[in-house]
Protein backbone atom coordinates (compact mmCIF):
# COMPACT_ATOMS: atom_id res chain seq x y z
CA UNK A 1 0.00 0.00 0.00
CA UNK A 2 1.34 3.33 -0.79
CA UNK A 3 1.56 6.47 1.34
CA UNK A 4 -1.09 8.39 -0.37
CA UNK A 5 -3.47 5.17 -0.62
CA UNK A 6 -6.92 6.58 1.25
CA UNK A 7 -5.98 10.11 1.77
CA UNK A 8 -7.54 12.81 -0.08
CA UNK A 9 -4.55 14.43 -2.28
CA UNK A 10 -6.73 16.99 -4.35
CA UNK A 11 -9.60 19.24 -4.91
CA UNK A 12 -11.24 20.60 -7.85
CA UNK A 13 -14.14 23.32 -8.85
CA UNK A 14 -15.83 23.15 -12.16
CA UNK A 15 -17.23 26.13 -12.04
CA UNK A 16 -19.50 28.23 -14.70
CA UNK A 17 -17.09 31.56 -14.42
CA UNK A 18 -13.37 30.85 -13.43
CA UNK A 19 -12.30 34.14 -13.47
CA UNK A 20 -14.94 34.87 -10.99
CA UNK A 21 -14.38 32.07 -8.86
CA UNK A 22 -10.20 32.49 -8.61
CA UNK A 23 -11.18 36.10 -7.78
CA UNK A 24 -13.17 34.98 -5.28
CA UNK A 25 -11.38 32.34 -3.20
CA UNK A 26 -8.45 34.67 -3.76
CA UNK A 27 -9.72 37.35 -1.56
CA UNK A 28 -11.62 34.29 0.56
CA UNK A 29 -9.35 31.81 1.33
CA UNK A 30 -5.84 34.06 0.48
CA UNK A 31 -4.54 31.06 -2.15
CA UNK A 32 -2.29 32.01 -5.23
CA UNK A 33 -3.42 31.02 -8.57
CA UNK A 34 -1.78 30.43 -11.58
CA UNK A 35 -2.72 28.58 -15.04
CA UNK A 36 -1.48 25.20 -15.25
CA UNK A 37 0.01 25.97 -18.73
CA UNK A 38 -2.39 22.81 -20.48
CA UNK A 39 -2.54 23.20 -24.01
CA UNK A 40 -6.04 22.06 -24.61
CA UNK A 41 -8.05 23.44 -21.45
CA UNK A 42 -7.70 26.49 -19.32
CA UNK A 43 -7.10 24.96 -15.61
CA UNK A 44 -5.75 27.38 -12.64
CA UNK A 45 -4.09 26.00 -9.92
CA UNK A 46 -4.33 27.50 -6.64
CA UNK A 47 -1.61 27.47 -4.15
CA UNK A 48 -0.78 28.30 0.03
CA UNK A 49 2.75 28.76 0.57
CA UNK A 50 4.04 27.63 -2.98
CA UNK A 51 2.38 24.28 -2.00
CA UNK A 52 0.14 23.35 -4.87
CA UNK A 53 -3.97 23.15 -2.79
CA UNK A 54 -6.72 22.61 -5.63
CA UNK A 55 -7.70 23.19 -9.25
CA UNK A 56 -10.28 25.45 -10.69
CA UNK A 57 -11.61 24.15 -14.62
CA UNK A 58 -14.52 25.60 -16.41
CA UNK A 59 -17.40 22.65 -15.84
CA UNK A 60 -17.00 20.20 -18.98
CA UNK A 61 -19.33 19.94 -21.76
CA UNK A 62 -20.15 16.13 -20.60
CA UNK A 63 -21.15 17.70 -17.34
CA UNK A 64 -23.14 20.50 -18.67
CA UNK A 65 -26.47 21.20 -16.96
CA UNK A 66 -24.68 20.54 -12.81
CA UNK A 67 -24.26 23.37 -10.81
CA UNK A 68 -20.89 24.50 -9.46
CA UNK A 69 -19.56 22.26 -7.10
CA UNK A 70 -16.14 20.77 -5.57
CA UNK A 71 -14.80 17.86 -5.61
CA UNK A 72 -12.14 15.70 -3.75
CA UNK A 73 -9.46 13.11 -5.19
CA UNK A 74 -8.84 9.73 -2.94
CA UNK A 75 -5.48 8.47 -3.52
CA UNK A 76 -5.02 4.90 -4.24
CA UNK A 77 -2.47 2.61 -5.96
CA UNK A 78 -5.44 1.05 -8.98
CA UNK A 79 -7.71 3.53 -10.13
CA UNK A 80 -8.88 0.91 -12.30
CA UNK A 81 -9.22 -2.01 -9.32
CA UNK A 82 -10.97 0.73 -7.48
CA UNK A 83 -13.44 1.95 -9.76
CA UNK A 84 -14.23 -2.22 -10.59
CA UNK A 85 -14.59 -2.69 -6.82
CA UNK A 86 -16.75 0.46 -6.61
CA UNK A 87 -19.25 -0.55 -8.91
CA UNK A 88 -19.20 -4.42 -7.38
CA UNK A 89 -20.77 -2.76 -4.46
CA UNK A 90 -22.88 -0.64 -5.81
CA UNK A 91 -21.60 2.33 -6.31
CA UNK A 92 -21.72 4.33 -9.66
CA UNK A 93 -18.65 5.12 -12.08
CA UNK A 94 -19.64 8.55 -13.62
CA UNK A 95 -16.53 8.06 -15.68
CA UNK A 96 -14.25 5.31 -16.55
CA UNK A 97 -10.56 5.44 -16.02
CA UNK A 98 -8.13 7.72 -17.75
CA UNK A 99 -4.66 9.01 -17.75
CA UNK A 100 -3.61 12.74 -17.79
CA UNK A 101 -0.21 12.97 -19.63
CA UNK A 102 2.54 12.79 -17.30
CA UNK A 103 0.00 13.65 -14.57
CA UNK A 104 -1.14 10.00 -13.48
CA UNK A 105 -4.72 8.15 -14.06
CA UNK A 106 -8.27 9.16 -12.46
CA UNK A 107 -11.63 8.20 -12.40
CA UNK A 108 -15.06 10.28 -11.60
CA UNK A 109 -16.71 7.73 -9.30
CA UNK A 110 -20.14 7.73 -6.67
CA UNK A 111 -20.42 5.63 -3.62
CA UNK A 112 -23.97 4.11 -3.62
CA UNK A 113 -26.14 7.11 -2.59
CA UNK A 114 -24.85 9.20 -4.87
CA UNK A 115 -21.85 11.20 -3.53
CA UNK A 116 -19.49 12.12 -5.60
CA UNK A 117 -15.28 11.89 -5.30
CA UNK A 118 -12.22 11.14 -8.17
CA UNK A 119 -9.98 8.33 -7.49
CA UNK A 120 -6.18 9.31 -8.88
CA UNK A 121 -2.69 7.64 -8.84
CA UNK A 122 0.19 9.56 -9.46
CA UNK A 123 3.07 9.26 -12.58
CA UNK A 124 5.05 10.45 -9.89
CA UNK A 125 6.79 10.77 -6.04
CA UNK A 126 3.32 12.61 -4.41
CA UNK A 127 4.82 15.91 -3.20
CA UNK A 128 4.49 16.34 0.43
CA UNK A 129 1.33 17.17 1.94
CA UNK A 130 0.77 20.16 3.80
CA UNK A 131 -0.09 20.34 7.63
CA UNK A 132 -4.13 19.84 7.90
CA UNK A 133 -4.72 22.82 10.06
CA UNK A 134 -2.59 25.43 8.16
CA UNK A 135 -4.12 28.49 6.74
CA UNK A 136 -5.24 28.06 3.34
CA UNK A 137 -5.25 23.81 3.60
CA UNK A 138 -8.08 21.59 3.97
CA UNK A 139 -8.55 20.96 7.28
CA UNK A 140 -11.45 18.88 7.34
CA UNK A 141 -13.64 16.58 5.23
CA UNK A 142 -16.77 15.99 5.55
CA UNK A 143 -19.94 13.29 4.05
CA UNK A 144 -23.25 14.37 4.18
CA UNK A 145 -24.09 10.63 3.79
CA UNK A 146 -27.57 9.35 2.47
CA UNK A 147 -27.04 6.67 4.81
CA UNK A 148 -24.07 6.46 7.14
CA UNK A 149 -24.56 2.84 8.25
CA UNK A 150 -24.14 1.96 4.48
CA UNK A 151 -22.06 5.03 3.92
CA UNK A 152 -19.41 3.38 6.34
CA UNK A 153 -18.32 0.35 5.40
CA UNK A 154 -18.17 0.92 2.07
CA UNK A 155 -15.60 3.81 2.58
CA UNK A 156 -13.90 1.90 5.28
CA UNK A 157 -13.40 -1.28 3.08
CA UNK A 158 -11.93 0.80 0.07
CA UNK A 159 -9.59 2.88 1.68
CA UNK A 160 -8.65 1.74 4.94
CA UNK A 161 -10.39 4.23 6.79
CA UNK A 162 -10.54 3.10 10.44
CA UNK A 163 -13.45 4.97 12.90
CA UNK A 164 -12.78 7.66 15.98
CA UNK A 165 -14.82 9.79 18.08
CA UNK A 166 -18.71 9.09 17.31
CA UNK A 167 -20.66 12.32 18.24
CA UNK A 168 -24.01 12.22 19.64
CA UNK A 169 -25.96 15.23 17.68
CA UNK A 170 -29.72 14.33 18.80
CA UNK A 171 -32.34 14.24 16.57
CA UNK A 172 -29.62 14.78 13.86
CA UNK A 173 -28.35 11.35 14.44
CA UNK A 174 -24.55 10.38 14.84
CA UNK A 175 -21.21 11.95 13.78
CA UNK A 176 -18.41 9.36 12.83
CA UNK A 177 -15.17 10.76 12.88
CA UNK A 178 -12.82 9.29 10.69
CA UNK A 179 -9.09 8.50 10.62
CA UNK A 180 -6.52 8.15 7.25
CA UNK A 181 -2.95 6.54 8.22
CA UNK A 182 -3.89 7.44 11.91
CA UNK A 183 -4.96 11.05 11.52
CA UNK A 184 -8.53 12.08 12.33
CA UNK A 185 -9.29 13.66 8.68
CA UNK A 186 -12.92 14.08 8.61
CA UNK A 187 -16.50 13.06 9.79
CA UNK A 188 -19.39 11.94 8.28
CA UNK A 189 -23.55 11.23 8.83
CA UNK A 190 -26.45 10.84 7.70
CA UNK A 191 -27.56 13.61 5.48
CA UNK A 192 -31.01 15.58 7.55
CA UNK A 193 -34.05 15.24 6.12
CA UNK A 194 -34.55 19.04 5.75
CA UNK A 195 -30.80 19.76 3.72
CA UNK A 196 -31.94 20.04 0.24
CA UNK A 197 -28.94 18.93 -1.18
CA UNK A 198 -28.08 15.40 -2.32
CA UNK A 199 -25.78 13.28 -0.28
CA UNK A 200 -22.05 15.07 -0.88
CA UNK A 201 -18.66 15.33 0.32
CA UNK A 202 -17.76 19.08 1.70
CA UNK A 203 -14.55 20.27 2.41
CA UNK A 204 -13.22 22.96 4.74
CA UNK A 205 -10.83 25.48 3.86
CA UNK A 206 -8.68 27.05 6.91
CA UNK A 207 -8.23 30.53 7.61
CA UNK A 208 -6.74 32.63 10.31
CA UNK A 209 -10.10 33.97 11.94
CA UNK A 210 -13.58 33.36 10.94
CA UNK A 211 -14.86 36.48 11.58
CA UNK A 212 -12.43 38.36 9.17
CA UNK A 213 -13.39 35.44 6.34
CA UNK A 214 -16.72 36.09 6.66
CA UNK A 215 -16.82 39.78 5.93
CA UNK A 216 -14.23 38.58 3.03
CA UNK A 217 -17.25 36.32 1.78
CA UNK A 218 -20.12 38.84 2.43
CA UNK A 219 -17.74 41.49 0.73
CA UNK A 220 -16.86 39.25 -2.63
CA UNK A 221 -20.29 38.24 -3.48
CA UNK A 222 -20.56 34.92 -1.59
CA UNK A 223 -23.51 34.47 1.12
CA UNK A 224 -22.71 32.29 4.25
CA UNK A 225 -25.47 30.15 4.76
CA UNK A 226 -24.25 28.72 8.58
CA UNK A 227 -22.52 29.78 11.04
CA UNK A 228 -19.90 30.64 13.24
CA UNK A 229 -20.26 27.81 14.90
CA UNK A 230 -17.88 26.57 17.55
CA UNK A 231 -16.51 22.94 17.36
CA UNK A 232 -15.27 19.97 19.25
CA UNK A 233 -11.48 21.25 19.56
CA UNK A 234 -11.85 25.01 19.20
CA UNK A 235 -12.39 26.19 16.20
CA UNK A 236 -15.16 27.91 14.43
CA UNK A 237 -16.84 27.25 11.25
CA UNK A 238 -19.11 28.50 8.44
CA UNK A 239 -20.58 27.30 5.56
CA UNK A 240 -21.29 28.95 2.79
CA UNK A 241 -22.21 29.38 -1.66
CA UNK A 242 -19.80 31.49 -3.78
CA UNK A 243 -20.98 33.79 -6.24
CA UNK A 244 -21.79 31.15 -8.75
CA UNK A 245 -23.50 28.60 -6.50
CA UNK A 246 -20.97 26.58 -5.18
CA UNK A 247 -21.20 24.99 -1.83
CA UNK A 248 -17.85 25.77 0.35
CA UNK A 249 -16.84 26.21 3.84
CA UNK A 250 -14.26 27.25 6.43
CA UNK A 251 -12.73 27.00 9.74
CA UNK A 252 -10.64 28.39 11.78
CA UNK A 253 -10.26 30.42 15.26
CA UNK A 254 -12.49 33.37 16.06
CA UNK A 255 -9.82 35.94 16.46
Amino acid sequence: MSDTQGKFVWYELMTSDIGAAEKFYKTVVGWNAKDAGMPDMNYTVFSANDQMVAGLMNTPKEAEGMPPAWIGYIGVDSVDATAKEIAAKGGKVYREPEDIPGIGRFAVVGDPHGAAFCLFSSSDEPPPAGEQMAPGHVGWHELMAGDLEGAWPFYASLFGWEKDEALDMGEMGTYQLFKSHGQTIGGMMTKPKDLPAPPHWGFYFVVDAIDAAIDRVNGAGGQVVMGPMEVPGGAWIIQGIDPQGAHFALVGSRR
